[in-house]
C-alpha cells in the first residue's frame, strides 16, 4: 500500500463511496436483485452497512434514514419509481446464491 495518512486514505474511501452512491442512484435500471446475484450485495446492504457503522461509533440511525442516504430518497419512493418485479430467473438465482444475512 502507498504512504497514504490514515486521514488522506479516509477522505479518499469517502469520496469513492459518494461517487459509487451517485453512480448507483443514475442507474436505478438496476435492480437490487441485479447487484445480489452478480455481486453479492445490493443498496440495502450498503444503507445496513452505513448504519452499522454508525452505530459502533454511538451514532444512532433508523433503517428509513440510511436507506434514504443510500437511495437519494425514501425508499418507498425508490421502490415506486424504480423497483420492477424481478422474474424467476432472478428470484431462483437469488435463492440458490442467497448471503446467510438476507
Amino acid at each position: 500500500m502507498s504512504d497514504l495518512s490514515e486521514e488522506q486514505q479516509r477522505d479518499f474511501e469517502a469520496a469513492a463511496f459518494r461517487r459509487l452512491l451517485v453512480h448507483l442512484r443514475e442507474r436505478s435500471d438496476v435492480q437490487n436483485i441485479d447487484l445480489m446475484n452478480l455481486a453479492g450485495f445490493c443498496r440495502n446492504c450498503l444503507s445496513n452497512w452505513y448504519r452499522e457503522a454508525a452505530e459502533s461509533e454511538g451514532v444512532a440511525l433508523s433503517k428509513d434514514a440510511a436507506r434514504e442516504m443510500v437511495y437519494g430518497m425514501p425508499y418507498g419512493e425508490w421502490q415506486r419509481l424504480h423497483q420492477t418485479e424481478a422474474s424467476d430467473a432472478k428470484k431462483a438465482a437469488f435463492e440458490a446464491n442467497r448471503p446467510k444475512n438476507h
